[in-house]
């Protein structure tokens, strides 16, 4: 039985479903990409500190707002969002470097490699958004994301010395 509160989206549950295991692990992706940017923001060194550590301070406050977004299509939907370290990390389709810096570059091209990961699993999460389950607003959500990475990607690589 539905609840006065239960969304009624024109969705059935099982795509409701669908949609938040998308969204549960888009939005573990982007908190464990804002985490790496803040602990690259801390810990940059170099001739290039100051211009690097803006930059990882800009993108990591873009990557915390898409965030935001995320866990809040996650309640449209009618679910909690996860919330815990434990849980972004177990829905998290990517990898961590704990205990690992490396140079300003080495930073850039872990971020960069970040980006081109969350870049390719929202290109098959729009897909099943939109032509698996049918929601084009979902879809177009994770379009929009998908530029912004693929913009902060560009800065990420256009600041990697080509030495």
């Amino acid at each position: 039985m539905k609840s006065e509160l239960t969304p009624n989206l024109g969705l059935s549950a099982d795509q409701i479903q669908k949609l938040v295991d998308i969204l549960k692990k888009t939005l573990a992706d982007e908190v464990v990409l804002t985490t790496k940017l803040r602990k690259y923001h801390w810990n940059v060194t170099g001739p290039n500190f100051a211009e690097l550590h803006e930059l990882f301070e800009k993108q990591y406050e873009e990557t915390f707002d898409m965030a935001d977004d995320v866990a809040e299509y996650i309640r449209i939907y009618g679910e909690l969002a996860p919330g815990t370290l434990t849980e972004f990390l177990n829905d998290t389709r990517l990898q961590e470097n704990p205990g690992k810096n490396g140079t300003a570059d080495d930073m850039l091209k872990d971020i960069l490699e970040t980006h081109e990961a969350i870049i390719r699993n929202l290109r098959a999460d729009t897909r099943a958004a939109g032509s698996e389950i049918g929601d084009p607003a979902i879809e177009d959500f994770l379009v929009g994301m998908i530029h912004k990475h693929q913009k902060m990607a560009w800065m990420i690589r256009a600041s990697i010395s080509q030495s």
